[in-house]
């Protein structure tokens, strides 16, 4: 399960800020995940609350927002959004798609004391 390790990054992460912030607890984490990127949301939920044990996110809220899969495509020139790296483009039924959007993750922001 690679979630576990996303989570033991957020971890260090969170760690490395508080360090060099000086705050000393979070009570809310929010995630920007894209469509794309390949990871089960539960399970990183469920990682977060395992691996922030003892440190100063322990029982701080995870927030998901998970970013739409984005492409263009080549037929119509448009940026339109899918579901499926395979999908056509809504707009037109065209094949010729590239991605642009939809893999990325990232934390968007923390909420601390």
């Amino acid at each position: 399960m690679h979630e576990m390790s996303i989570a033991e990054g957020i971890r260090g992460i969170i760690e490395q800020s508080a360090r060099q912030n000086g705050f000393e607890r979070v009570t809310r984490v929010r995630l920007e995940i894209g469509r794309f990127a390949g990871v089960e949301t539960g399970a990183l939920s469920f990682a977060f609350e395992v691996v922030m044990r003892g440190c100063a996110a322990e029982g701080a809220a995870l927030e998901i927002i998970e970013l739409p899969g984005r492409a263009l495509c080549y037929d119509c020139g448009e940026t339109v959004e899918i579901a499926d790296r395979l999908d056509p483009c809504p707009n037109c039924g065209g094949g010729k798609l590239l991605a642009r959007g939809g893999d990325e993750m990232r934390i968007k922001d923390m909420e601390v004391l």
